[in-house]
């Protein structure tokens, strides 16, 4: 019988074509919890991105996950493992405290990787796949786990979303993958 990680692991297995990813695994620093991992895949979905996903997060409990439990995703136009370690951290520092709501934002207080001048996230639907592949993915627990995505922002967009909404800045022109690319609002 596969464990709940062999689970997710043969799951994103599938996604990714068999591509083989690399595993940065973080020491938890919540008692009674395990250690979080995050999976990272370089030029997927294509050449020049770098792909991450978190497995740990939905290890933790929540009062506000009724219909399952959130693992992490983030996919960008860049090589800077930064990027998904990041994901990581916040992933492992804030279980049990955030829920991951879509259309919340986080200030990273900090700018995420060097190369850019982005200093929060966006939580929405993941970047790079299908509705069908990224919700009610079963671990064999009572809760599936649902792949939530995360994009870097500017904290100006994140200051406008927490105002405006996530609609009105999703409606913007902008590219969710670009790290170089100027505010939207």
């Amino acid at each position: 019988m596969p464990t709940r990680a062999e689970r997710f692991l043969d799951h994103l297995d599938k996604l990714s074509g068999g591509i083989e990813p690399r595993f940065f695994p973080l020491e938890s620093t919540k008692p009674g919890l395990k250690g979080l991992t995050v999976i990272v895949w370089d030029d997927l979905p294509e050449a020049g991105m770098i792909t991450g996903v978190t497995y740990g997060l939905s290890l933790a409990e929540h009062p506000e996950w009724r219909l399952g439990r959130p693992e992490l995703c983030i996919s960008v136009r860049s090589n800077d493992l930064n990027w998904p370690l990041a994901m990581g951290h916040l992933a492992e520092t804030q279980r049990r405290h955030n829920p991951f709501h879509h259309g919340d934002t986080i200030n990273f207080g900090e700018r995420i990787a060097t190369e850019s001048v982005m200093t929060a996230f966006l939580i929405s639907a993941p970047p790079v796949l299908d509705r069908a592949d990224y919700t009610g993915i079963d671990v064999g627990e009572e809760l599936p786990v649902n792949i939530t995505g995360l994009y870097p922002i500017h904290d100006g967009e994140r200051r406008f979303i927490n105002k405006h909404g996530l609609e009105t800045f999703w409606n913007r022109d902008w590219d969710p993958h670009d790290v170089h690319r100027e505010a939207v609002a």
